[in-house]
């Protein structure tokens, strides 16, 4: 648990990606700090938004620009991947209104903290298991650089 200073309504996910970091806000001054992966530069996406939906193990369907982006540089992803261990959403997915991005965890939990994601915020799966229990749908989220 950390002091947050800044007003926002209790429930709320304030993101920021330069330091690399998501806040769940507790009220009263105060929020659960978690670290984070963030988009690649130039694939960052920020705003207000609310959460649409929450999945456990969820899908990932890669978009076609997501695709055709990756074979240009010689790696081939697959139209779809089932939930489970071996899928790069991991464990959870938080969906950010009717956007392509999530907040989710990962299958390779040594990129969270870094810039190396097409511009969905990744989460170890411990962490993204505790924020998805603690979130509830129709919440505000904030991604901001």
């Amino acid at each position: 648990m950390v002091h947050f200073s800044e007003a926002q309504p209790k429930g709320s996910i304030v993101i920021d990606t330069t330091k690399r970091r998501l806040y769940y806000i507790l009220g009263n001054g105060r929020a659960l700090r978690y670290a984070v992966g963030v988009g690649k530069e130039g694939l960052e996406w920020s705003g207000r938004d609310t959460i649409s939906a929450k999945k456990t193990w969820p899908d990932w369907r890669p978009p076609a620009e997501m695709r055709t982006r990756e074979a240009s540089n010689g790696r081939l992803l697959p139209v779809h991947v089932e939930g489970g261990p071996n899928n790069p959403l991991g464990a959870r997915a938080l969906y950010i209104g009717n956007t392509l991005y999530r907040v989710h965890g990962t299958n390779q939990p040594w990129t969270v903290g870094q810039a190396n994601s097409s511009g969905c915020i990744r989460m170890t799966n411990d962490d993204v298991i505790d924020l998805y229990d603690r979130v509830k749908i129709g919440s505000q989220i904030i991604v901001r650089h």
